[in-house]
């Protein structure tokens, strides 16, 4: 278990996301999802990152039925604001393969709904605490994404209602202006895609900004969104000179990827998604693979990490 900055929170160095048992890209059957989440909790996960967007609600929920009595002083919960389900909600995302009938997300980052969105949060798990709260996707509203969505979270985590206000984005410039712009900044970032063997970009100014501030950041989106297995075109020679580097070391290209962010003195944890438990028990088999320090170095003098991207 690591700390996460100055949260006071604890947790796992591989973290649950949710997305996927919302049924992203395609449907997972509640037995199936509650069961990956059970399976990551014996493997000693105990971060879950989930959001009210995710299957509009139904991600939600699956985090509720699975982790609904377990010790609550054991694990550290994630969700997001920014985003209401709704009757009707109009910012439909076509990724979700099995979306609660007539309910749809509607983009409002104001005080009021924020706060209402965390109740609906609270209400859909059935759980009687969030610990970590992200402004969800910021960039879409930044002005009030950063001063109502930032003073209503400011609020219930003054109040301990919560334990930590982040962000979840997928821009690292985004994070970067939001943490200068208000002052005192997130306690913790959840940054998706943007520190991975494929996409280093969170190097360049966040993750040094971050580690200067104390602000920690979770590692999410490690494997690309599939790329690094199926690559598009135009990254297909960078993955094929990775592989070539994983065949000469004996290192999967897979626990080169989940283990990479971890090297980060800002990066305490890597947030992985799963569709079964099969996946995620895999992906910690990754995690816990003995990676020589001559890969990293190589992968350095190939020029496929940055000095500073390796070191922080």
């Amino acid at each position: 278990m690591v700390e996460v900055g100055r949260t006071g929170l604890r947790v796992s160095r591989l973290g649950l996301g949710l997305a996927s048992l919302g049924g992203m890209f395609a449907a997972v059957p509640e037995r199936q999802a509650i069961a990956t989440i059970d399976c990551a909790w014996e493997l000693g996960i105990r971060l879950f990152d989930t959001a009210p967007v995710y299957g509009y609600g139904l991600a939600e929920q699956r985090a509720g039925l699975a982790l609904r009595g377990r010790p609550r002083s054991e694990f550290v919960l994630c969700s997001k604001v920014g985003r209401l389900i709704e009757p009707g909600g109009p910012d439909i995302q076509p990724i979700w393969a099995e979306p609660p009938p007539g309910l749809g997300p509607r983009l409002d980052y104001s005080y009021a709904a924020v706060l209402r969105s965390f109740e609906e949060s609270l209400s859909r798990m059935g759980i009687d605490r969030i610990d970590v709260l992200h402004i969800h996707d910021p960039e879409l509203d930044f002005a009030t994404a950063s001063t109502e969505a930032y003073r209503a979270l400011t609020e219930l985590r003054d109040r301990g209602t919560i334990k930590a206000l982040s962000l979840g984005v997928n821009h690292a410039d985004v994070a970067a202006r939001f943490v200068r712009e208000t002052g005192r900044g997130p306690d913790c970032i959840l940054l998706a895609g943007r520190y991975t063997l494929l996409d280093q970009s969170g190097a360049d100014d966040l993750l040094p900004l971050c580690r200067d501030l104390g602000i920690p950041v979770l590692a999410a989106g490690v494997f690309q969104g599939g790329a690094l297995v199926n690559p598009p075109p135009a990254l297909a020679p960078r993955v094929e000179r990775l592989r070539a580097l994983c065949r000469r070391y004996g290192v999967p290209l897979l626990a080169a990827a989940v283990q990479f962010p971890l090297a980060h003195p800002a990066v305490p944890a890597v947030v992985v998604g799963a569709r079964s438990p099969r996946e995620i028990t895999e992906v910690a088999q990754l995690l816990e693979f003995k990676i020589p320090s001559g890969f990293w170095e190589a992968l350095e003098r190939e020029q496929l990490i940055a000095v500073r991207a390796a070191t922080g």
